[in-house]
């Protein structure tokens, strides 16, 4: 009997390691990860759009590259790393000034911020859903 006791106490040991082996990492979910990604993902297409305005063969100057040349990292970047309280705020702001610069310049430009666009709203809708 006094074999059977250690051999319970090591089946729950085991059971409590494996259950903690299974269960889901929770930073992973974190809108805070998604913000940085979005900023990453908009200073990138950003830097792009300055580039091609600046090239040999540039693009036209209208509003659309502009505010997609201007707009998105500051707004990402403050989206990504203050509080909640702004951040959230800021990742909507942020969301609209990339939507509406995408819209307008659909053709060569407009699409390198759509996978920023994506990030930045998976980034919002997780904040929105954490706990205060």
């Amino acid at each position: 009997m006094a074999t059977q006791q250690p051999a319970t106490a090591s089946a729950s040991a085991t059971s409590a390691s494996v259950t903690s082996a299974v269960a889901p990492s929770r930073p992973l979910l974190s809108s805070r990860h998604w913000r940085r990604g979005a900023f990453l993902l908009a200073a990138a297409a950003q830097l792009i759009t300055i580039s091609a305005l600046l090239s040999v063969d540039p693009l036209a100057a209208t509003w659309s590259p502009l505010l997609l040349a201007i707009a998105p990292a500051p707004l990402t970047a403050l989206a990504a790393f203050t509080s909640r309280a702004v951040a959230i705020p800021a990742a909507l702001v942020a969301a609209v000034a990339i939507l509406v610069g995408v819209v307008g310049g659909i053709g060569r430009i407009g699409s390198l911020f759509i996978p920023a666009l994506i990030v930045l709203v998976v980034g919002v809708v997780l904040g929105l859903r954490e706990p205060r």
